[in-house]
């Protein structure tokens, strides 16, 4: 074990500090030239200023151009540099074309039934148009004959995760952004080598960004060799890339075509409380039985063709083909997914049509809230117009400084009447919204800049399921469990810390 935890933190220092000794390098030999040369300085100002003008004239998010802007501003030979190495927000032109090319492919598999749409219309013309957006933007279809169901921690989704996998005929598909060794992933990993030996298709995705401290570079291999098909997203290597900013950040099981599984939930022992972490780990998921299913399963196989190479034969997963009868019906339920290589904010967007269309409440759980002016206005502005707005964050963080970066969002939200609880017993790591009694999301996406802006992302929205209803009871009683934070106890904070506070919000979008 010691040896593997060596290998593992070796190769983590590898990576950074390669990274920093070619960033630090190349803004060294900025430094030499410029100083050599004097004419290095001039060119050095006009590239900074053609940056600020570039950005600027962009279509991206505002603050995230402040940020930058304020970075080369303040150190121009630095500030360039990083921005140049790591400041992008698109993907890697190979990457992109793969992506596009794999997008058009699927999205001829991803039909719109007129006829959900219109019952769904029918029933509520705000969730129709909520339900528009998914599907004429993202490209994922609302279905009805699917079955919900709510998991409130993840002791609860990983019994029943295991149980499905042990059901499994056909294939089992996984994408996971964490996955590190433990009771959690040895269960696991003993089901799907097994169900390999026995002749199903049974894939692995993983991040190589959230696995380089829990698993060796090896790890692909390993699991090949147990007849496991695995691909790397994004696998590192010891030179600045900004692909370093997009990760594969979704968690999703695809079990024969008809069972399906995402939330907050990675595949390590916190998640399911074998292992202590920052105190009770409170995490999501959501289960789902039918229709629904394929948007995750095209999701997965676009994602898989992508890194494979491989072109799928998508109709050979679907729903019925191994389940041949009818699928029972709980409202309609619309999985998606969000990339950064469209510029459309779907995570975000879909967030905002909640708050925004809310009569009587938004429950909202988020491990940070790292938000933007079009989130903060919307918040505030639900608050303001009388709409119940609750929102739970931990009260042990995982990252301290982004703890206080969150907390520093407060003082506003506070003022216009939104309500703040923090979760007392340990760490929140659910991403989940429900709102009237009828609209619920549970997904990967955070309220921060990287989960909205630069990770691929995905979700279920939900409206009128038995889920949505569960996911109210736990909020109601996750209340209880909190401190609600008062305007007088946010003000109480020293003026130092408001001081550092202000600075964070200044560089939010880049942490």
């Amino acid at each position: 074990m010691k040896k593997t935890s060596k290998r593992l933190l070796g190769r983590v220092i590898t990576v950074i500090l390669a990274v920093l000794i070619q960033v630090i390098w190349l803004i060294f030999a900025v430094v030499v030239l410029r100083n050599r040369f004097p004419f290095i300085a001039t060119v050095i100002n006009v590239v900074s200023v053609a940056a600020i003008l570039w950005l600027t004239s962009k279509d991206i998010n505002p603050s995230y151009k402040l940020a930058w802007t304020t970075l080369i501003l303040a150190v121009p030979i630095v500030g360039a540099v990083i921005y140049l190495v790591f400041g992008k927000t698109w993907l890697g032109r190979d990457m992109k074309w793969k992506l596009n090319r794999a997008l058009q492919e699927a999205r001829n598999h991803l039909e719109d039934d007129e006829r959900i749409r219109e019952n769904l219309e029918r029933v509520d013309g705000s969730a129709g148009r909520q339900a528009c957006y998914i599907s004429d933007t993202a490209g994922f279809p609302v279905y009805q004959g699917t079955k919900t169901r709510y998991f409130r921690v993840g002791e609860e989704l990983y019994a029943t995760l295991l149980q499905e996998l042990e059901r499994a005929e056909h294939f089992i598909f996984m994408e996971y952004f964490i996955i590190d060794d433990g009771e959690m992933w040895q269960s696991i990993l003993n089901i799907l080598e097994n169900k390999a030996r026995m002749g199903l298709d049974v894939r692995l995705i993983y991040d190589d960004w959230g696995c380089v401290s829990t698993m060796p570079q090896e790890f692909q291999l390993q699991l090949q060799r147990r007849g496991i098909r695995c691909e790397v997203f994004n696998p590192l290597v010891p030179i600045p890339s900004v692909l370093l900013n997009n990760r594969d950040h979704r968690k999703i099981t695809v079990i024969d075509g008809f069972i399906a599984f995402t939330g907050g939930i990675n595949l390590a022992d916190e998640y399911i409380n074998r292992r202590e972490r920052f105190g009770y780990w409170k995490d999501t998921g959501v289960m789902l039985q039918g229709e629904a299913v394929w948007n995750f399963t095209v999701m997965f196989l676009q994602m898989w063709s992508v890194l494979s190479g491989e072109r799928p034969d998508y109709d050979r997963f679907r729903p019925h083909v191994w389940h041949e009868q009818e699928f029972e019906d709980d409202g309609f339920v619309q999985p998606y997914g969000d990339t950064p290589l469209d510029h459309e904010t779907v995570g975000e967007s879909i967030y905002l049509n909640i708050i925004n269309r809310a009569r009587r409440y938004v429950y909202i759980f988020t491990p940070y809230l790292i938000t933007d002016n079009e989130m903060m206005t919307a918040l505030k502005l639900a608050s303001k117009s009388g709409i119940d707005v609750r929102i739970v964050t931990p009260g042990i963080p995982d990252k301290k400084l982004v703890f206080l970066l969150t907390q520093s969002y407060y003082g506003s939200l506070l003022e216009a009447g939104v309500r703040i609880f923090e979760y007392k017993p340990g760490f929140l790591h659910a991403k989940s919204f429900v709102s009237d009694d009828q609209i619920a999301v549970v997904g990967t996406v955070n309220l921060d800049y990287r989960s909205l802006y630069l990770h691929f992302e995905c979700g279920v929205w939900m409206y009128g399921s038995e889920a949505v209803m569960q996911i109210k009871e736990d909020a109601l009683e996750l209340f209880q469990e909190c401190e609600e934070i008062t305007l007088e106890m946010y003000r109480s904070k020293g003026v130092w810390t408001r001081i550092w506070q202000s600075v964070l919000r200044l560089f939010a979008p880049l942490l």
